[in-house]
């Protein structure tokens, strides 16, 4: 229940609807109950039961008032008869029947119509809310997390708890409302006969909760394998080519089906209990039906306390408590049911972001010295080390690259940079200023990053350029493309800067998504670059221009340069060969090809 009431809590917002709501499903059910109490006065004409009265009796107090109501009744309806006749007054009553009806179900559409925005809304703030958490976890967070499972959170998870918890809002707020004005209006009729039926609902409760306890542990199986279910197809999507390369897709399958006939089975114990309520609700109805058919005629034949006409409209008034009966008892499972979905989104949402600014965080809007790092320490969340003690320092306006066998730390010394990660011991400066005290977004904005992987959106060329800068000018746009070799090819497009490139730039080849990341950096404009193999995709031709490109963007700025192809950092002002984590070498292209150490073979061996 501690996740329902925080779902709830999305639902305070929309005070306006929810009191709307509230009015309408009380003007429903007095409408609903007044178009059944009405049938009395109908069968009293019918069945000729009508008591002639011509003084009305005084009202003397509510332990009188089931008397009082019958001869208040019996009063008019005598004086009605007596002066339009029994057919006439039938027809009216008749007529008024109709329009209670009619306005029972106008008022309960109106309540709908209300619980709808509360609902749909309430959805689009719990995912609004969860994409925002997840744009602002850290990157270690995704490292332990599937992706498929994040989605499943996003949209099979909220739509649960749309249909599941929120539905039941309308259930909970609309039924007990209904079953307390019905049990209300049965005791005025028949406090006796009430009192019976008092005794046997319980036991209809207990039996239906009793189901309904048995429900969550499947549920929360479910979801998380749905989570894995999504997360495979996801991998063998992206995957495709390769899994048809090895002729893997049997075995990609298998390892599908499995996650799939859990799934499944998890759902099976689910739905199958969850059924079970409906035929167990009738059962027991019927037979609460047929004890107070039993109670009741007694009361009529051997008692003479209850009148014929009072007795059938108390059976079809219980049928009316019978439906918000089962309706709660279905809230109660659907609340169950989709507490697992909500503690999976509230799992996302409560997740601790160890990357946040500090309170004491400075603005930061320029650079200018350098960076250094000092002594730093790294080890990534599964226990991988991949940094220790290490420094380097880079000074303003000048290119420094990075080589060294995969694994040796050169991307970790990238992502640092940015503060994807924090380290866990020494620090990176710029300008002498530790960059965790400086706000992520201030830190960020003083940084290009180029990565290997050419990161773009299915979107237009222009809005992809403009995700650093969206307020840029159409002609600033233009130039950036033109500074990365890209202009030329995006005129040559559908419809120019507004061609939408697909998903991940597809309809682009790499060395032009390459060109359009390096135009997004041009316009961004930023102090320092970080590339991050930035050309090691490509093949020559494309390389030649994207190489071209980045020398213009790297002109006059602090650049770090991570580097696979060793013949695109020859110019750079220092280069600095990793092994481990550690520095081995470092100096300029010719001096470590003079030194004859591993930088000199390296470069030959990429030679050859």
């Amino acid at each position: 229940m501690k996740n329902y009431l925080r779902i709830l809590q999305y639902v305070l917002p929309y005070r306006r609807q929810i009191a709307g709501s509230i009015f309408f499903n009380i003007a429903m059910v007095f409408f609903s109950l007044g178009s059944i109490t009405i049938l009395i006065p109908i069968l009293k004409i019918i069945l000729e039961n009508t008591q002639e009265v011509v003084t009305p009796m005084a009202y003397t107090g509510i332990s009188e008032l089931r008397p009082y109501l019958e001869n208040q009744l019996n009063y008019k309806i005598t004086g009605w008869i007596a002066e339009s006749g029994a057919p006439a007054v039938l027809f009216s009553i008749l007529l008024f029947a109709l329009v209670f009806f009619f306005l029972k179900n106008l008022t309960r559409y109106i309540g709908s119509v209300y619980l709808v925005y509360i609902k749909n809304g309430v959805e689009r703030d719990i995912r609004r809310d969860i994409h925002k958490k997840v744009l602002h976890l850290p990157l270690s967070y995704f490292s332990e997390k599937q992706k498929g499972d994040i989605v499943a959170r996003l949209t099979t998870d909220i739509i649960e708890v749309q249909w599941a918890i929120l539905s039941s809002i309308q259930r909970l707020v609309q039924d007990p409302l209904m079953l307390i004005s019905t049990l209300i209006l049965l005791v005025v009729l028949s406090p006796k006969l009430t009192l019976f039926v008092a005794i046997l609902i319980p036991v209809t409760g207990f039996v239906i909760t009793s189901i309904g306890n048995t429900l969550k542990k499947p549920s929360e199986r479910a979801k998380a394998e749905l989570g894995k279910i999504l997360s495979k197809v996801d991998e063998h999507l992206g995957g495709l080519t390769i899994l048809k390369s090895y002729v893997a897709e049997d075995r990609a399958h298998i390892s599908f089906q499995d996650s799939n006939q859990k799934h499944f089975q998890y759902m099976n114990q689910m739905l199958y209990r969850r059924q079970l309520s409906s035929p167990i609700s009738e059962l027991l109805g019927t037979l609460v039906i047929i004890a107070i058919i039993w109670f009741g005629s007694m009361l009529i034949l051997r008692d003479g306390n209850l009148e014929p006409e009072v007795f059938i409209t108390y059976i079809v008034l219980f049928y009316q408590i019978i439906n918000p009966a089962k309706s709660i008892s279905t809230a109660i499972y659907d609340i169950k049911r989709g507490d697992a979905s909500a503690a999976r989104i509230f799992e996302v949402i409560d997740t601790q972001n160890n990357l946040e600014d500090k309170p004491d965080a400075q603005t930061k809007t320029d650079f200018t010295k350098g960076i250094s790092l000092n002594n730093v320490h790294f080890t990534y969340p599964d226990d991988t080390p991949v940094l220790a003690d290490f420094n380097l320092t880079i000074p303003k306006g000048k290119t420094i690259a990075l080589v060294g066998q995969s694994g040796s730390g050169k991307s970790t010394i990238a992502n640092l940079l940015n503060r994807f990660y924090d380290v866990q011991k020494g620090e990176i400066t710029i300008d002498g200023l530790d960059i965790r005290q400086i706000k992520i977004k201030d830190l960020r904005q003083l940084i290009g990053y180029i990565s290997q992987e050419a990161i773009l959106f299915n979107d237009t060329v222009r809005n992809n350029l403009m995700l650093g800068k969206p307020q840029a000018t159409a002609e600033e746009v233009m130039d950036a493309a033109k500074v990365a070799n890209a202009h030329e090819f995006i005129m040559q497009l559908q419809d120019g800067y507004d061609t939408n490139i697909g998903d991940r730039g597809s309809k682009l080849s790499g060395g032009q998504r390459q060109r359009l990341t390096i135009a997004r950096a041009v316009l961004k404009n930023p102090p320092i670059l970080i590339l991050d193999e930035a050309t090691s995709a490509l093949d020559s031709e494309s390389e030649m221009l994207v190489q071209q490109a980045l020398e213009k963007l790297m002109a006059n700025r602090t650049s770090l340069v991570i580097a696979h192809r060793l013949s695109t950092i020859q110019h750079a002002d220092e280069i600095i060969l990793l092994r481990d984590g550690q520095i081995v070498e470092k100096g300029t292209h010719q001096e470590l090809l003079e030194k004859d150490g591993d930088y000199q073979k390296m470069v030959y061996l990429q030679a050859f």
